[in-house]
């Protein structure tokens, strides 16, 4: 394992974002670090910013695809396409990295979790992931980082423009995406409609002699998952500088998996949002906004036939239960230039989740206001940036986070940052009421993160080194009857670097990170690795230009770690291959194929659950001269 990490670090080449083939590139601008679009060179956190160009190149079929493998990223799934994923952002839990579309909040409200397997990756434009703590910007959730996912969207000036892209693939993989975008003097607009079926695998390998372990039950069938997307957004710039915008993504699917009380989940998730800014003074820029995330889940058990594929025969089927959750968002969000190279941001955060469920909750909402403010001054090659939040919720209280960054810019471009910042997360209505409805009592947590780096781009390369060390406290976990606990202390370290460059045809980008997120409590487990996140990950794309075809390959590894938390359930480590091509036929339209895990690597990211062996798929791409 050690030689395939090591291999795959040699190999590594990803960048922080692209360079163009030449040193008039220009900046990729990043709005998710510090709540306004600043160019990437001068962002203090560390970030990974994915591209339409990275995705169409890389042809993932999932958010987890693409996801996979990034610095500090872990993920787990529960058997194949479609299945439960958790995302582990540098060792912290599944609930400890917020995740926004288009600047609105998801998740669901009772387990806090996004479901990252529903949402369309056909659907995405760009995707910002930031790590480190972000509470002092967003409040509770921030505290191994923020991801971002921008849908697709139209350009002002451009005329009509369909796309289209048509997938088949392994496992009766079917997928089509349509959309129509385009513009005016001063509007845009995108509309998309999608759908993605696979007849799937099963989802878990549980045999008669390992009952009461992984899924609970022995039902050796296919699991089947289809689902379907629309995606609408616009917006209009008038002469003054106003601007509105606005989005709106559902998805709604069916979900088949092995489990004795329910083994079908219909689930739907939306998000909405809407945006006005506008300049009140000639440095002072206002910007108010609103959202609603919502989430349904209704799950089914087939008593008569749990081997019966419901999406293909729609047998009758009995609901065993329910959750249907919303959250509502509003922010107010001043932007001043205080001068050429000073710049404060303040504003108000307000979030109200509610939920509605067959679990007799003893609460069902609650409310959070946040009051956030963040300095960020250039002096020279001294960079400082400051930001501190204090949030109220009305089920936990008071909490105050903060956060400091300063960067120092040699005269040969490389830059040296260090900061320090505290976050912290709510516990969610599960955590305090499911499944038995008494309250457990839990102390939200809070971490404390202090982080050196190093970063530079020299020519048309560019790299990054970032070295951090997180404590966090009352971290939330489960006894051995699986009921939420404090754990009192867990301590993670790590190591992340990521390297890359587009030059000469070539599109080379690589990742890799070391870390080590063990439980520090007092107790028999102490320095035992938390679950499911392993030590060491490492992931290379190699992609190569030749004329009308495009050739490239990636590699994906991760070192072992464990299903429990008192370390007996050893998930062994893996590494993958992925082979990619693409026949561009002329400026609109292209022929992809893909054959991912090209050895056929048997391998588990949560006990007892499979994951996809080799598969196949060929996609047929419309896109007009050449627009993603």
């Amino acid at each position: 394992m050690k030689k395939t990490l090591l291999a795959a670090a040699l190999l590594s080449t990803t960048a922080l974002a692209h360079a163009a083939d030449g040193p008039d590139r220009l900046d990729p601008v990043v709005v998710t670090a510090s709540r306004f679009a600043t160019p990437l060179d001068q962002v203090l956190a560390p970030v990974t910013v994915i591209t339409r160009a990275d995705i169409e190149r890389l042809q993932p079929v999932s958010v987890q695809d693409l996801l996979a493998g990034l610095p500090g990223v872990a993920l787990s799934n529960t058997g194949g396409i479609g299945q439960q994923t958790s995302l582990f952002m540098r060792g912290t839990n599944s609930s400890h990295t917020l995740v926004l579309v288009d600047g609105v909040r998801v998740g669901t409200v009772g387990a806090g979790l996004p479901a990252y397997e529903q949402l369309p990756v056909e659907q995405i434009d760009r995707v910002e992931v930031v790590r480190g703590p972000r509470s002092a910007l967003y409040g509770s959730d921030a505290i191994g980082g923020v991801i971002q996912i921008f849908t697709r969207h139209g350009e002002a000036g451009q005329a009509p423009a369909p796309t289209l892209a048509v997938t088949g693939g392994s496992h009766g993989y079917t997928a089509g995406q349509v959309g129509l975008s385009g513009g005016t003097a001063h509007g845009w607009y995108n509309a998309s409609l999608g759908g993605q079926y696979t007849s799937g695998i099963n989802a878990c390998r549980l045999g008669a002699a390992e009952a009461f372990a992984g899924c609970f039950t022995d039902e050796p069938d296919h699991d089947a998952y289809r689902t379907y997307n629309g995606a609408l957004s616009g917006g209009y710039r008038w002469d003054d500088g106003t601007e509105l915008t606005g989005s709106w993504l559902r998805s709604k699917g069916d979900i088949e998996y092995d489990g004795d009380f329910q083994n079908l989940t219909r689930r739907s998730q939306q998000v909405a949002g809407a945006r006005l800014a506008f300049d009140a003074l000639a440095n002072w820029r206002i910007s108010l906004a609103v959202g609603q995330n919502q989430d349904r889940a209704d799950n089914y058990l087939n008593g008569a036939d749990k081997t019966v594929d419901f999406v293909h025969y729609g047998v009758d089927k009995a609901r065993v239960g329910y959750l249907y959750s919303k959250r509502n968002q509003a922010s107010w969000q001043n932007d001043i230039a205080l001068s050429n190279n000073q710049t404060l941001t303040a504003g108000v955060d307000f979030q109200q989740e509610k939920l509605k469920s067959d679990t007799a909750y003893l609460a069902d909402s609650r409310n959070n206001t946040g009051v956030f403010a963040l300095y960020r001054g250039v002096f020279g090659p001294h960079e400082l940036e400051l930001s501190a939040r204090h949030d109220h919720n009305t089920q936990f209280g008071n909490h105050t986070t903060g956060s400091a960054a300063y960067g120092f810019r040699f005269d040969n471009g490389m830059r040296v940052t260090a900061s320090y910042g505290t976050a912290f997360h709510a516990p969610t209505f599960n955590d305090e009421f499911y499944p038995y409805g008494a309250p457990v009592n839990l102390s939200p947590e809070t971490s404390r993160t202090a982080e050196i780096g190093l970063a530079a781009r020299p020519g048309v390369w560019n790299w990054a080194v970032n070295a951090y060390s997180t404590q966090v406290d009352d971290l939330i976990g489960f006894d051995a009857n699986f009921l939420p606990i404090n754990v009192s202390k867990a301590r993670i370290r790590g190591l992340e670097g990521q390297v890359g460059a587009d030059v000469d045809g070539w599109h080379l980008r690589g990742y890799l990170t070391f870390q080590q997120p063990e439980n520090r409590d007092g107790g028999d487990q102490k320095n035992n690795l938390l679950a499911r996140r392993p030590r060491r990950m490492a992931r290379a794309d190699i992609d190569k230009d030749l004329g009308a075809i495009t050739v490239g390959g990636s590699i994906n590894a991760a070192g072992y770690s464990y299903d429990d938390a008192a370390n007996t359930r050893r998930l062994g480590g893996y590494a993958t291959a992925d082979l990619r091509a693409t026949w561009h036929v002329d400026a609109d339209w292209s022929v992809q194929g893909r054959v991912a895990n090209v050895a056929d690597k048997r391998y588990e990211t949560a006990a007892w659950y499979n994951q996809l062996g080799r598969t196949y798929y060929l996609t047929l791409r419309y896109s007009p001269a050449g627009k993603p």
